[in-house]
């Protein structure tokens, strides 16, 4: 049997039919690697999936199915993907080596294992005694668990046919590989023909289907774009490895809410979901010092109230640095630049650090006020009123723009027993949850009169 070959990038899937030293489509130097492509009767069976043999239907015809959601058994899980998992779907998890993404699936699975039914988990990465030992650790005790440490996407396709679970983890996609293919396992071929092959499983079988995605050294899934493209659902799961706290947030939801997040802390018994974040990003504030502003912003649907830090001190060397840790670096720059422009705070020269505490990333526009009332604070070394949040998008201009969602952000500063909001005048009509004092500004000048006397 006679196989042709091509070249394919591994950074953006670009085929070739000779090696080439920089991609044409990506730029990338060394990524081109040599996969056999197979006689086209293997080509075809590969790519068997959903067909209809009723052909086009007509919208209006088409009949709405009612799914109920498979629950995970973990709350905040289920509140990023909407209410839970939808059966079909195949949902992609993705973040740091070592931050907990087995452990969280491994706790989801002994959830649905002990109310709903048989789980598979397939595992290319580690051994049955391997999971075993977590799972001792976690607590997990003798529901229908069914473990697989195999990495032919043949066999698991198999198994998966033969159980019929009612959920399906496969840990790590990346080294999952089919027979049909010569590439290596991880390779951009590999990966998406195994996404493809259990995407089809997962919905002739009608079973939600978890894939752990492995990261580049940049923070993005490995693989091709085409992966994230295939699934239904995306996760990031996101933390300090020495923080507590874990994140997960949701990028793509075809079935719920886009930017949603879920809130655990990592214990000795695993990821326990923290129902209340604000109150765990809040309890190791110091109040009164200079520097620290509250925040309340917004991630999915649910409020959350951050505390964000600033210091700024003479530059020793002339260079001035910002260093950023939770917010974009250049937004920093911006605002340090508007500062300086529009108020006449002389920062340009100082070295100037900005944290937000306990680790959350930050990136919605409603954060601006927050972050120029740190600075400026630390700048005049006056402390803002404990009693005070605040929230707002800061222009070019100076000016302070309205954002969306105000009530909520209201409703939990209130509910916090924060007394006094600054909030942007284009906010001035969002309702007033009762005994918090709000402060409508429209410039920078007036904000910082308002938080800094």
């Amino acid at each position: 049997m006679k196989f042709r070959t091509h070249f394919v990038c591994q950074s953006c899937g670009a085929q070739a039919s000779k090696e080439l030293g920089r991609c044409h489509r990506c730029s990338a130097w060394n990524t081109f690697v040599e996969e056999r492509v197979p006689p086209t009767s293997q080509q075809d069976e590969t790519r068997l999936g959903l067909r209809s043999s009723a052909g086009a239907q007509l919208y209006a015809d088409v009949e709405m199915a009612q799914m109920d959601r498979l629950s995970l058994g973990i709350d905040e899980l289920d509140r990023v993907l909407g209410g839970g998992a939808v059966p079909g779907s195949l949902i992609l998890l993705g973040g740091e080596p070592g931050i907990g993404k087995s452990t969280l699936l491994l706790q989801a699975a002994a959830q649905v294992a002990a109310s709903a039914g048989p789980v598979l988990y397939c595992s290319g990465e580690e051994s049955e005694h391997q999971i075993k030992v977590r799972g001792e650790r976690l607590g997990i005790g003798s529901a229908p668990l069914y473990l697989l440490a195999e990495t032919c996407l043949e066999r698991i396709l198999d198994e998966i046919t033969r159980r019929q679970p009612a959920l399906i983890i496969v840990d790590s996609v990346q080294t999952v590989f089919s027979t049909k293919l010569q590439s290596v396992p991880g390779s951009i071929g590999q990966v998406r023909e195994a996404a493809t092959q259990l995407l089809f499983g997962a919905k002739s079988h009608n079973i939600p289907t978890f894939l752990v995605g492995h990261v580049t050294k940049d923070g993005a899934l490995a693989g091709p774009k085409a992966l994230e493209h295939i699934v239904d659902t995306v996760l990031y799961f996101e933390g300090e490895r020495y923080q507590s706290h874990r994140v997960v947030r949701a990028v793509k939801n075809r079935f719920g809410a886009v930017s949603e997040v879920g809130v655990f802390e990592m214990t000795d018994g695993g990821l326990q979901p923290v129902a209340n974040p604000s109150q765990l990003f809040l309890a190791e504030r110091s109040a009164g010092v200079p520097g620290s502003a509250v925040l309340c912003c917004v991630e999915g649907s649910r409020p959350i109230l951050i505390e964000v830090q600033a210091l700024v001190s003479t530059g020793a060397y002339g260079n001035a640095r910002r260093t950023a840790s939770g917010i974009d670096q250049h937004r920093l720059a911006l605002l340090l630049a508007v500062l300086e422009k529009r108020v006449g705070l002389n920062v340009m020269g100082d070295d100037v650090f900005v944290n937000i505490a306990g680790g959350m990333t930050v990136s919605e526009p409603a954060a601006d006020l927050g972050i120029v009332a740190a600075v400026a604070s630390s700048v005049r070394n006056r402390a803002i009123h404990a009693n005070t949040a605040v929230f707002g998008e800061v222009g070019l201009a100076g000016e302070v723009r309205g954002i969306s969602q105000a009530a909520l952000r209201l409703r939990e500063a209130a509910q916090f027993g924060f007394g006094r909001c600054v909030v942007p005048e284009g906010n001035r009509e969002a309702a007033d949850p009762g005994g918090v004092d709000i402060v409508t500004v429209r410039t920078l000048n007036e904000a910082l009169e308002a938080l800094i006397v």
